[in-house]
């Protein structure tokens, strides 16, 4: 019984989105998009026996696919630092997984409803058109980005920088009176 137990917390611990630790740019939202997009025509080329689609796909849009993962690649090191490339790696495998499980809770539904997707994606006039195409779609991401325009931002303002001062000199003038009396 804690066996099934800890099965069902750990797979339920795997399919939960994970939120980012930094907002996203455009290009760095284009890019997740991009990924799940690879990752959903990988998972149904694999499980429909289909690698000869996936292949065209890959050789089609190389120039964009690498442009969009280097994108990818900077997100990460800019969003975890040192951690980067781990964070990315995990990224792109429960991104897998996620889609993977997905299929398989389809089951042969996955590529009566996939495959259209090849023939969609190489009908697209250049790659350039891949995020919104992928953005069209019901695609599984198990990261959960904000965009940086949707992040409030703080202006300093006048007002803001001189209150800060003021408060700055009263801490500066009660430590000087602290060290004067213990004196």
């Amino acid at each position: 019984m804690r066996l099934v137990f800890a099965s069902l917390a750990s797979l339920m611990m795997i399919s939960q989105p994970v939120w980012a630790s930094s907002c996203a740019t455009p290009q760095d939202l284009a890019a997740l998009k991009v990924a799940s997009l690879k990752s959903e025509l990988m998972v149904t080329a694999l499980t429909c026996q289909d690698q000869a689609h996936y292949n065209k796909f890959m050789a089609k849009f190389q120039p964009d696919l690498v442009a969009h993962e280097k994108n990818l690649q900077a997100y990460f090191k800019r969003a975890y630092g040192r951690a980067g490339e781990k964070q990315h790696d995990d990224y792109i495998t429960s991104l897998a997984n996620a889609q993977s499980n997905a299929g398989i809770a389809q089951g042969t539904a996955l590529c009566q409803g996939n495959e259209s997707m090849f023939d969609e994606v190489m009908a697209l006039p250049t790659g350039a058109d891949l995020p919104d195409y992928a953005a069209g779609k019901n695609l599984a991401q198990p990261l959960v980005a904000v965009s940086c325009a949707d992040v409030p931002t703080v202006t300093k303002t006048k007002t803001l920088v001189k209150v800060k001062r003021k408060a700055n000199s009263r801490v500066a003038t009660k430590s000087a009176r602290i060290k004067k009396n213990s004196a």
